[in-house]
């Protein structure tokens, strides 16, 4: 017999509302008259009233269907539609629209590309600084196979903060995210570091994973020069994403700051609510 499929129930910390400000409702308004996709949408983050309230977005570029299927995601599997070379300058007219002081670009996985979307990357990051030379600018990044002159297209558009996620401890990967690994992720992080950016990265919690576990990753961070760190608790966007193992409580997340901070990271974001591009206005400096 089937079993009734149910959540697991959510602690107090960890409930919110959308506001339905003025704010909001013009960034979903601009997000829509320039085709755009955010990752606060595709992604369910839990933040997005809190940031779209405040006037800030993450824009998604290189469409909303990805190439991979990562156990904890929301976005859209399946075959992308082909590039659209207008996104650059669309993306650069929103921004200047909303007045960005600080600007987050994430994309999809674009496998299918031979460049693996890299070169629309670039594109973004330079027609943003043109429209809007006084914004900065964080860029969370594919590990675009691991293939170092797709790293460097971004890093040459020199965006101020270069961001890759490792999402999740090392055991956990392979059962987590579909494609990437761990040490690629490392190695993405090492020259993101080398060529003298910041480089900064974001995990989750309630996977599974073991407090020893979470600290070897902090100090596999530190090796590759990775100097800014997020953590935020995993919910589960869906009953088609993997299951919530456990729920961490604010305690735990001001304990991993506190010993992130002691290994030498310049700033470190952690609690139950953090997504990677939560206060990213913070890690410019």
């Amino acid at each position: 017999m089937e079993t009734e499929y149910k959540y697991k129930r959510k602690p107090e910390w960890l409930k919110i509302k959308l506001p339905n400000t003025q704010n909001f409702t013009q960034v979903n308004k601009l997000v829509a008259q320039h085709n755009l996709h955010t990752i606060c949408t595709s992604g369910k983050c839990p933040n997005m009233g809190e940031c779209w309230d405040a006037g800030t977005a993450t824009f998604m570029i290189l469409g909303d269907i990805c190439t991979r299927s990562c156990k904890f995601c929301n976005v859209i599997t399946g075959k992308p539609n082909p590039v659209d070379w207008n996104e650059p300058m669309n993306v650069a007219k929103a921004v200047k629209a909303l007045n960005l002081k600080h600007c987050v670009l994430t994309s999809v996985d674009r496998d299918d590309l031979q460049d693996k979307g890299s070169k629309i990357w670039a594109a973004t990051v330079k027609a943003v600084k043109q429209l809007n030379p006084n914004t900065t600018i964080e860029t969370l990044i594919p590990d675009f196979d691991g293939y170092p002159e797709l790293i460097h297209e971004v890093i040459n558009a020199r965006p101020e903060v270069i961001s890759h996620n490792l999402e999740t401890v090392k055991r956990l990967t392979p059962e987590i995210r579909s494609r990437a690994k761990y040490e690629r992720s490392l190695m993405v992080l090492k020259i993101i570091a080398d060529a003298e950016i910041i480089a900064k990265s974001g995990i989750m919690l309630g996977l599974g994973e073991t407090q020893e576990e979470v600290l070897q990753t902090m100090d596999d961070l530190r090796v590759v020069g990775c100097s800014v760190l997020t953590i935020g608790q995993y919910l589960q966007p869906s009953k088609e994403n993997i299951a919530v193992v456990d729920y961490v409580t604010p305690e735990i997340f001001k304990f991993y700051e506190e010993e992130g901070l002691k290994k030498g990271f310049r700033y470190v974001e952690s609690s139950p609510l953090v997504r990677s591009s939560y206060h990213a206005e913070k890690h410019v400096h």
